[in-house]
């Protein structure tokens, strides 16, 4: 395997782990388990709305051992036990939040919802049927040192900002956690050729006396579409038909007509992809070009021809190292689910940057009495 295809989590070179068998801490790889627990946890972590487990690879990578898992989607089920030998909880809402194992961090990739709230400023009981909710509940009853949110940049602005305000004050005000302000951390500045803002919202409990934090800096080494690129000719299936090309291009050129920028895009190799997500534009705003194909011949039911310009959609396993996730996680379902689940994972290396910042907080020898 050569170097740039190990699109791995952290900035540290490693060797083969597909030929050596080991995981990301050097420890040797007893199943065919690509994640498999850690030894010796530094820290004990939950994943709320795992997802396929972009949160857990990350916490692992810094020493974390997961207690707890939830996700109620059966084909990311299928992924995540495939690849860290645990078949998460399916139902968050009907969980007793007591019967949660204790842990040091929650982690959670939970939906942006709007609250039903008639005053100026929502508190806990406001967030009921939402699935931050469930956020909030479990922080309450467990009393975990601190929590890592991910959301859509878009939660900034949603109803007016009540939504977050809302979300603050629960966890300032109605918890008692210590939060600084969110931030909206771009993907592409932690070496994956993806622009893709996200809102990150961490909180410390009072009794850790954390009082500031610094949010990670950029890694300053940029990664281009060249890098995650499929190294071997990519199956005929993933190039457009000649119909579906242009049906693209007439659909780009009535946006083009009203001053929209809507429309499919060519990523070049030296450039970086646009967010993926889970439906409509993600794979048209992400084409590139690939003359590598050999034969034309179309092996599913298309309509028209193969298009000879060269122009195909990027591969699941070009997703996955858009996201940062390392060549031997194995891709358990149909294109179809690991697209959606690709498309609404985090960012790996992000979410790593930011959690080492949580941990040595944590982790450091003033709070080692915290429990």
């Amino acid at each position: 395997m050569k170097e740039k295809q190990l699109y791995l989590v952290d900035n540290q070179t490693v060797q083969s782990i597909q030929a050596s068998k080991l995981d990301f801490h050097g420890n040797a790889i007893l199943s065919e388990i690509p994640f498999p627990a850690v030894s010796h946890p530094k820290f004990k972590f939950i994943d709320l709305f795992a997802g396929i487990g972009g949160f857990r690879i990350a916490m692992q990578n810094l020493g974390g051992q997961c207690v707890f898992t939830s996700e109620i989607d059966k084909y990311a089920q299928k992924t995540y036990q495939t690849n860290f030998g645990e078949m998460p909880q399916s139902d968050i809402t009907q969980m007793d939040e007591h019967e949660i194992p204790d842990h040091d961090v929650l982690c959670a990739g939970f939906p942006c919802q709007a609250f039903s709230i008639a005053g100026k400023r929502g508190g806990f009981n406001d967030t009921r049927g939402t699935l931050f909710f469930d956020v909030a509940r479990i922080l309450k009853a467990k009393q975990p040192k601190a929590f890592f949110l991910e959301n859509v940049k878009g939660l900034i602005g949603h109803e007016k900002g009540q939504t977050l305000a809302t979300i603050l004050n629960v966890l300032r005000e109605d918890l008692g956690y210590f939060v600084p302000k969110p931030e909206v951390i771009n993907a592409k500045n932690f070496g994956v050729p993806q622009h893709r803002e996200r809102i990150f919202i961490i909180g410390f409990h009072k009794d850790t006396l954390v009082e500031d934090f610094k949010y990670p800096e950029p890694i300053g080494k940029k990664r281009t579409f060249a890098d995650i690129r499929e190294q071997e000719v990519v199956n005929t299936k993933y190039y457009l038909s000649n119909q579906y090309l242009q049906t693209l291009k007439n659909h780009k050129a009535r946006h083009e007509s009203k001053g929209n920028g809507f429309g499919y895009a060519i990523i070049p190799n030296d450039g970086i992809a646009n967010a993926i997500v889970v439906g409509g534009m993600g794979k048209e705003r992400n084409l590139v070009y690939d003359d590598r194909i050999v034969d034309f011949t179309p092996t599913t039911k298309i309509k028209g021809e193969v298009n000879r310009a060269c122009i195909r959609k990027m591969t699941p396993r070009e997703w996955a190292r858009l996201q940062g996730y390392p060549d031997h996680f194995k891709i358990a379902v149909a294109d179809v689910h690991a697209y959606k689940q690709f498309g609404n994972s985090v960012a790996v290396p992000a979410i790593q940057a930011t959690a080492k910042q949580i941990i040595d907080f944590i982790t450091d020898f003033k709070y080692a009495n915290f429990r």
